[in-house]
């Protein structure tokens, strides 16, 4: 059974840093893309960043760019979200999520695995 489990989240106010963690089991992801996305109340869920397999490549939104930084450790299978600079507007439940498929993907239905999310909240 594969399991996505995200950890990390709090609650900070605005300017402060949080990193996310998100721990795979059940099936090794080392070469599939995972990402994080997020929901905000009343809001769609959208993505956030993306990190290719082997990590050379990254993809963010770009309310997001320069402040947030994704990562992975594939030896612990284990995506990571580094995140500075928060903001109210960062408010939101994130989720973990991985491909079964290698190539890059932005769309939500793309993804195959999904965690329980983890709440971020910021306060001004």
């Amino acid at each position: 059974q594969v399991q996505l489990v995200e950890s990390g989240g709090g609650l900070v106010q605005a300017g402060d840093s949080l990193r996310l963690s998100c721990a795979a089991s059940g099936r090794t992801f080392s070469n599939y893309p995972m990402g994080w996305f997020r929901q905000a109340p009343g809001k769609e869920r959208e993505f956030v960043a993306i990190i290719s397999g082997n990590a050379y490549n990254t993809y963010y939104r770009d309310s997001v760019k320069g402040r947030f930084t994704i990562s992975r450790d594939n030896a612990k299978n284990t995506v990571y979200l580094q995140m500075n600079s928060l903001k109210p507007e960062d408010t939101a439940v994130y989720y973990c999520a991985a491909r079964s498929l290698r190539g890059v993907s932005y769309s939500l239905r793309d993804y195959d695995y999904w965690g329980q999310g983890t709440q971020v909240t910021v306060s001004s």
